[in-house]
């Protein structure tokens, strides 16, 4: 079955309408490409992978006490003091921004 040009638009908006919709207000904006590239500048999982069980995977745990996308930014904000890195607040969302998209999955 074949979709016209037009057809195909309006269900590719509609899916990435969708895909918004489902990711909660604190993350909405949020720079994940940024997010990604401080996760990986600051080496935090191999930080988490020398601290905890499962290679550092054990520490993503949604039904523990991150239990709210608020959690989710506290927690990353309780990294970067503790590691003394010096992030803005934004970038904190990012970062929890894309623990949520890959880890955590909150979507309100």
């Amino acid at each position: 079955m074949r979709f016209s040009a037009p057809t195909l638009f309006f269900a590719s908006l509609f899916a990435s309408s969708l895909a918004m919709a489902q990711v909660p207000e604190i993350f909405k904006g949020a720079d994940l490409k940024i997010g990604e590239k401080l996760i990986a500048e600051n080496k935090c999982s191999q930080c988490h992978a020398l601290k905890w069980a499962d290679d550092g995977k054990a520490i993503y745990r949604p039904k523990g006490r991150i239990n709210t996308p608020a959690a989710l930014v506290s927690m990353v904000e309780k990294c970067s003091s503790e590691l003394n890195l010096s992030i803005f607040p934004e970038e904190v969302t990012a970062i929890a921004a894309v623990l949520n998209r890959d880890h955590y999955r909150f979507t309100k």
